[in-house]
């Protein structure tokens, strides 16, 4: 199996969607490297990167998972490092 390293970026509108959000990355959580949110209080946001290393398919359900959200959107930037397990 190939894994990728990839960036979700994720904005957050809705506060009421943060609970939902944070169950499906707890849900991948063995695939995330690391991940770090930005409160833009001055907007009203939340402004989140979550960096993945995982299959390709793994990526793309949890990044439609989280855009699926209301008030959330994701977008996802790949790298070229690919690894077999």
């Amino acid at each position: 199996m190939e894994t990728r390293v990839a960036v979700i970026g994720i904005i957050v509108e809705e506060a009421e969607s943060v609970e939902s959000l944070n169950a499906i990355l707890h849900e991948y959580g063995s695939y995330i490297i690391g991940r770090m949110g930005v409160p833009y209080r001055a907007k009203g946001i939340n402004v989140i990167s979550v960096a993945i290393d995982a299959p390709g398919d793994i990526i793309s359900a949890l990044a439609g998972k989280v855009g699926n959200l209301p008030g959330v959107s994701a977008k996802t930037a790949y790298s070229n490092v690919i690894t077999a397990e």
